[in-house]
């Protein structure tokens, strides 16, 4: 919103900070710069969209703002950043569980029925193992490799300091070592 000056002299007019209380006001101020930014980063239009919806979604339920820090859309572009490196390195996770399961399918097991047999008794021992395991890991652990997420993005959903989905992660994953060891993974 841009107001003129009271006083009659020559110069700039002033930006006033949007009311971080008023939800529609802040949108309508801040979207298109969050929005400008979400594209940059996301690379395309659609995703920048979802991605501004999401960041003021989260800004109104989590109400973390504080004005004595600064400007509320400095506020709004560092959130948008982080979600937006947050949801790149998903893809990135992704991509990598599914080059590992592409590989094993592929040319990294035995073609024919002993190769889906393998397969087969790999998901079974994998499942059983993280049933097996303490629920508060199994969430960590199915949030970080089937989901993608980061721990930081982990201890943001579940509302944990970082620090405890590390050590969730860490143990659940010695648990499923512990509980795999004797499998092999490898042809």
């Amino acid at each position: 919103m841009i107001d003129a000056p009271r006083d009659a002299g020559v110069g700039e007019p002033q930006v006033r900070e949007p009311d971080p209380t008023d939800l529609a006001a802040l949108y309508d101020a801040c979207s298109p710069a969050v929005f400008r930014l979400a594209r940059r980063l996301c690379r395309s239009s659609q995703e920048a969209e979802d991605l501004t919806h999401d960041v003021f979604l989260r800004y109104w339920k989590q109400g973390r703002y504080e004005p004595s820090r600064g400007p509320v859309l400095a506020y709004l572009l560092l959130m948008t950043r982080s979600m937006a490196l947050n949801r790149l390195e998903q893809k990135g996770n992704r991509w990598q569980i599914l080059q590992r399961w592409s590989h094993m399918f592929r040319g990294g097991g035995q073609a024919g029925p002993e190769g889906f047999a393998e397969v087969d008794e790999l998901t079974r021992r994998v499942r059983d193992a993280f049933a097996a395991i303490h629920p508060n890991q199994r969430q960590v652990l199915e949030l970080a490799y089937y989901e993608g997420l980061s721990q930081s993005a982990i201890a943001e959903r579940l509302q944990l300091p970082v620090g405890t989905v590390k050590s969730r992660a860490r143990k659940g994953l010695m648990a499923l070592r512990s509980l795999l060891i004797d499998f092999s993974f490898e042809p």
